[in-house]
């Protein structure tokens, strides 16, 4: 079953002996739609600060769960580096994550799943490459926002590196016109991997949300606050209509 990227938002993370906060967004690629990272508010307990876990190193999120499951201690996860909302994503900070967990980085065999202590599967992982100085300035920071910019370059982030939180709201653009917005993003809380898009069709076809598969996606872009499908707007009235009291398929988009 899919779960809505805002249904998690809040979600508590369980390590082995206690809470260490709540999701506040997911971190995905942007060509491979997989969720790479997820941004844990740990709120009073270490004083406000965010943390990054790898999602593919968390337990499947279920329905109705109240929490997710980590295989981790709170002093691990307290004795990890810090993420400043102001600190992009970058290689420098998920080795430091990854070496701080004593885990195997998901581009040291890039394309099949990689060995870890962690009890919980894990799941193959698209290489990065490194992004062209130019290309940094677009990458994402721990708050969702782009980190970098003219006279503040950062080289080694992440520009194909996504946060949920930003792209929802977008403005979602077929091949021949606006066809809406992004409501929200499906995931499947089994792999990570977004599967599809609601799309909020109300300004051009009223009172309708449709599901829009990402293989369908070309091209997000933070400059415009857009999604780019090349599919046309006949094809995206095809798709199947969503219905927030149905549960939804992960392989065909309907119902169950």
């Amino acid at each position: 079953m899919l779960l809505r990227t805002s249904s998690l938002t809040n979600l508590s993370i369980a390590a082995r002996d206690g809470e260490i906060g709540n999701i506040s967004d997911l971190l995905f690629e942007d060509d491979t739609w997989r969720a790479r990272w997820l941004v844990v508010s740990t709120g009073s307990w270490l004083f406000g600060r965010k943390v990054l876990l790898p999602a593919s190193h968390v337990a499947p999120a279920k329905p109705d769960a109240p929490s997710i499951a980590v295989d981790l201690t709170r002093e691990q996860v307290e004795n990890s580096p810090g993420s400043g909302i102001d600190l992009p994503v970058s290689r420098q900070m998920e080795t430091s994550i990854y070496d701080a967990y004593r885990w195997t980085p998901y581009w040291s065999a890039p394309g099949i799943a990689y060995a870890s202590t962690t009890a919980y599967p894990v799941f193959p992982v698209a290489p990065i490459l490194a992004p062209t100085s130019a290309a940094a300035a677009g990458a994402v920071t721990v708050d969702g926002t782009r980190g970098g910019g003219r006279g503040h370059e950062q080289p080694s982030g992440d520009p194909r590196l996504r946060s949920a939180k930003e792209v929802t709201g977008y403005y979602v653009r077929a091949s021949d016109g606006d066809i809406g917005h992004v409501e929200d993003l499906l995931v499947d809380g089994s792999n990570w991997l977004i599967r599809y898009l609601i799309v909020d069709t109300k300004n051009w076809w009223q009172g309708k949300m449709v599901l829009v598969t990402t293989e369908w996606i070309d091209d997000v872009s933070w400059t415009d606050h857009t999604v780019q499908t090349s599919q046309a707007r006949d094809e995206i009235k095809r798709a199947p209509e969503y219905n927030p009291a149905l549960p939804i398929d992960g392989t065909s988009g309907s119902p169950t």
